[in-house]
């Protein structure tokens, strides 16, 4: 084995969503300077274009709404014949409807949360496993949870929180259902990142007690800080992991 921490990923073709926000820019960056190739996705065509002209030849924007189930495979394939080759899928993509309060969860809150978090992992996983199988080569998935997954979020956010808890148990169960195929499924749990996603409509003295919430620094993790375990999950040195959840919250969350 190669103690490269980039072992294995150079020149190997990946599928990043949510590319354009701030985790998966970061994300899409990394596997970049590890010599991969990356197709970048998010559903702003002109932010996803950004992203991908920042980092040279080879690699790729595609705008995709991933609620439209299906359009997954189509997606995936077309990373699959430019590249000649798809062996990592993270999946960032995400939606937060902020709400302080149970009462003020909408139906329409709760379903776009559930569709685009929970629904649309799962069935983007699926596609992404039929492409790794057919290439006979295995395959990494790494989806994106939250440490709610573990505390279940308080007030308007348990919709939020209820979706990232049913991706942990959902990549749990495809571990096991796809490990006889050397694909691996595993997840990140992020806590408060310094995103415009976390920081968008909240006043500065709700974003100051959040960073003293959190033991390690008393500050908000970064980006990178996120997207260095999901480097390590698509690496060599990751091969016999599987079903594990990496919580990068600076020690917010202890279990």
């Amino acid at each position: 084995m190669s103690w490269n921490t980039a072992a294995g990923l150079d020149g190997k073709g990946v599928v990043v969503t949510g590319a354009a926000g701030g985790i998966g820019r970061a994300v899409v960056e990394g596997f970049a300077a590890a010599g991969a190739h990356v197709c970048a996705v998010d559903v702003r065509q002109e932010a996803v274009e950004e992203v991908v002209a920042s980092l040279g030849e080879g690699h790729l924007a595609v705008a995709s709404d991933l609620t439209d189930l299906g359009g997954h495979e189509a997606l995936l394939r077309c990373a699959l014949d430019t590249f000649g080759s798809f062996g990592v899928l993270v999946h960032s993509a995400a939606v937060l409807r902020r709400r302080y309060d149970i009462d003020d969860v909408s139906e329409e809150d709760w379903d776009i949360q559930l569709d685009v978090n929970l629904k649309a992992t799962f069935f983007l996983n699926r596609a992404a496993a039929r492409l790794f199988r057919e290439q006979g080569r295995g395959g990494r998935i790494i989806n994106f949870t939250s440490q709610s997954w573990w505390t279940g979020g308080f007030g308007g956010a348990v919709a939020y929180a209820a979706s990232k808890g049913g991706i942990v148990t959902m990549s749990r169960g495809l571990a096991r259902t796809l490990a006889p195929y050397d694909i691996t499924v595993n997840t990140v749990a992020p806590g408060f990142v310094d995103t415009p996603m976390l920081v968008a409509g909240v006043p500065e003295q709700q974003l100051e007690e959040w960073r003293r919430m959190v033991p390690l620094g008393n500050r908000f993790t970064t980006p990178e800080e996120v997207a260095a375990p999901v480097l390590f999950l698509a690496s060599d040195l990751a091969s016999h992991i599987t079903s594990t959840t990496i919580n990068v919250t600076g020690g917010q969350l202890v279990y």
